[in-house]
């Protein structure tokens, strides 16, 4: 199964119904990878010590001047490294990025969603650009203490940087994917030099004045800190909120019920297991391993199909249907183990908070246009989000 086929782009979750009734793992030709795709082996290999998130020497990315900036950023990126320097690095992040400071946020989080919702009029409204993509970084920017204005450059530089995930990478895409490095890179270590003699109540002040055992973040650290926290935090929510809005539109929720405080994080839940933004993940082996009747050696990677362990029949009652009041086990669209998404508590509200006063502002919302998956795999969300009001 090619990852680049448009039917696949669109509709994976028939690809992935298939390969879920053939146990655990499976080797993905196109990839030329053994991947986990049930629950229990998704979860296994993403919290087992065995495994992690740095690439091994032999098989980084070849070092070429274009790329260099990239690489520069993901040498101190939490999601690339592993403890114990990771260790440092998150609780170092985590002591600014609790869930009660997450919390003060949600009053301005608000504010930021009914003022995008108050511009959007007409007969046919796009929401993925206008609503599901500026949500998200808008409260980046706000968190970094960046002006509102720079979010459409924020936005550029992410898109480009995130290009290097994709399966339709290119040379193109790299030196894209360099340029904006360079530049987000640059402009990170203007603010954070500000900041450092003018601080302020935002995130970036919040990781200078950090410290763990008298050690503070350097400045790469910083950089990777801050860019990785737009590019996981804006890429991965901005097609949740989009997948959200379609999913309850096309199941037939009932939206009314999103005003229940306790219905609502059911619903975020449901979204990031129904059809996550993030369908692949992987790991390298850090020693020989046996393990569900395969012996992996030291350094060899493997996939993790997140999307795929999420419809595990095994896992979830029905999984193909959408259904926020489902008991099962926990999806695994935000990782974890070690390297669980730091920027989970944000995500999730962020999530609730714009699904919530989307539909009580449009409480008759349907789909305007059918949409179409945008060609980004192993990235999962829509180009564009045509609704009627």
């Amino acid at each position: 199964q090619s990852p680049l086929e448009e039917a696949f782009v669109q509709t994976p979750y028939s690809f992935y119904e298939k390969i879920n009734e053939g146990g655990d793992l499976i080797f993905w030709k196109d990839y030329d990878l053994v991947f986990a795709i049930s629950h229990r082996s998704v979860n296994h290999f993403l919290r087992d010590r065995k495994w992690g998130r740095e690439v091994p020497e032999d098989k980084k990315c070849p070092y070429s001047d274009h790329l260099a900036p990239f690489l520069k950023i993901e040498e101190n990126s939490l999601l690339e490294i592993d403890p114990p320097r990771h260790t440092k690095l998150r609780k170092l992040v985590a002591k600014a990025f609790t869930t009660s400071s997450i919390a003060i946020l949600e009053p301005e989080i608000e504010l930021i969603v009914k003022n995008i919702l108050n511009d959007l009029t007409g007969d046919e409204i796009e929401l993925q650009k206008n609503f599901s993509e500026k949500v998200p970084v808008l409260v980046i920017a706000k968190l970094l203490g960046v002006e509102a204005s720079m979010a459409d450059q924020l936005l550029k530089w992410s898109h480009d940087i995130v290009a290097m995930y994709q399966a339709n990478r290119d040379l193109d895409k790299e030196i894209q994917a360099g340029k904006a490095s360079a530049e987000f890179t640059e402009f990170m270590v203007s603010l954070i030099n500000h900041r450092n003699t003018s601080p302020g109540e935002d995130l970036i002040s919040g990781l200078l004045a950090s410290e763990i055992d008298g050690e503070n973040l350097s400045m790469d650290e910083m950089v990777s800190t801050c860019i990785l926290l737009l590019n996981a935090g804006h890429e991965a929510t901005a097609f949740a909120l989009g997948n959200g809005i379609n999913a309850i539109i096309v199941e037939g929720l009932d939206v009314a019920k999103l005003d229940d405080p306790e219905f609502v994080p059911k619903v975020v839940e449901e979204v990031l297991r129904f059809d996550p933004p993030l369908h692949i993940f992987e790991r390298y082996a850090k020693d020989d391993v046996d393990v569900f009747d395969h012996t992996f050696k030291k350094d060899q990677e493997i996939g993790l199909l997140l999307a795929a362990a999420n419809r595990d029949p095994i896992a979830f009652n029905d999984p193909n249907r959408f259904d926020p009041e489902r008991q099962n086990p926990g999806n695994v669209s935000l990782g974890a183990g070690v390297h669980f998404c730091v920027g989970a508590p944000l995500a999730r509200m962020e999530m609730k908070i714009a699904l919530r006063e989307l539909f009580k502002h449009f409480p008759k919302l349907k789909l305007a246009r059918k949409p179409i998956y945008s060609d980004r795999y192993h990235f999962h969300g829509f180009n564009e989000l045509w609704v009627a009001p």
